[in-house]
């Protein structure tokens, strides 16, 4: 069956590229063994923070992780030993076209990690060239039908950066084009990835301003017998007062069951421990905060 039945609440921190260099300046190198312990390091506490809100008591839904295996290979062990529900990446990071992590060998890799969710990140915008669009189309195809033959739920999250032809159509006004532009764009998305034999139970879509874009975007993913699929709201390293408006204008869409909210979580606590200004206990019990109220705010709208 096609979908899922539950609201899902993701904690995202399958950040690789991002954690390597947003926070420990490496570029242009592989990390070396202190970096990586370091970045593991930090997979280790924004768990700790889903642990701790998750025994304060989340109901209504279910909490999960998206984690990789790079750096966090000992947090998807713990998430498998306590029946954590855990999404894992097999998309090769920071790529500007989608490519697997593990080449032809994706399928073997996603049944040792086992994962309850296998997710990728593909950027996509319908003026990119047709070849892009069509390598893009067919590796997604191929996942999804094997996703499909194996029977394992698959999370899709895809991104519309800007073309600049469309950032100059709004003066260059990045949250013009977000607000004007990107709701058609994210549905256009749809139904080409769709067309091109793309099958998600679960669209991680970029968050979006009105109920009205959700519902366009909700329309168009259960199309042609789709009823159960989902949308969920990911973050984008948005501030709160943003997170928020997006959480709240898809929370009372039919389609739209959660969220899976990453560095909006955790990149200011992460920051701050690793400059050394907050203990191991604060960075944990914020992220943990933080995460309760994007709770908070998807169930009750405040």
């Amino acid at each position: 069956m096609k979908g899922y039945s539950s609201d899902l609440y993701i904690l995202a921190f399958d950040h690789r590229g991002t954690l390597t260099k947003g926070l420990l300046g490496v570029e242009g190198r592989a990390p070396s063994g202190d970096e990586v312990a370091r970045v593991s390091s930090m997979k280790d506490i924004i768990f700790d923070g889903f642990l701790e809100a998750r025994n304060q008591g989340i109901e209504g839904g279910d909490p999960a992780i998206l984690v990789d295996e790079a750096f966090g290979i000992q947090v998807q062990e713990k998430a498998k030993e306590m029946g954590i529900k855990f999404a894992a990446p097999v998309e090769k990071s920071g790529q500007k076209v989608f490519d697997f992590e593990y080449g032809d060998e994706f399928g073997e890799k996603i049944k040792e990690v086992n994962a309850d969710f296998v997710k990728i990140l593909v950027r996509w915008n319908p003026d990119d060239d047709t070849d892009t669009r069509q390598i893009q189309g067919e590796r997604i195809k191929t996942l999804s039908d094997w996703l499909d033959e194996n029977e394992r739920k698959f999370l899709l999250e895809f991104l519309v950066p800007a073309s600049e032809q469309q950032l100059e159509s709004v003066g260059g006004d990045q949250s013009r084009y977000d607000s004007e532009i990107r709701p058609r764009l994210a549905v256009q998305v749809v139904e080409e990835m769709r067309e091109r034999g793309a099958d998600p139970d679960i669209w991680k879509i970029e968050g979006l301003d009105t109920t009205d874009d959700c519902e366009n975007v909700s329309k168009v993913i259960k199309d042609g017998g789709r009823e159960d699929v989902i949308a969920v709201v990911l973050g984008r390293g948005a501030n709160d007062e943003k997170v928020n408006e997006w959480l709240r204008a898809g929370s009372s869409v039919d389609g739209y069951k959660g969220f899976a909210i990453g560095r909006s979580i955790f990149w200011n606590s992460l920051k701050g421990w690793h400059a050394g200004e907050k203990s191991r206990e604060e960075a944990v019990s914020e992220i943990a905060n933080s995460y309760l109220s994007f709770i908070s705010v998807y169930q009750n709208g405040s």
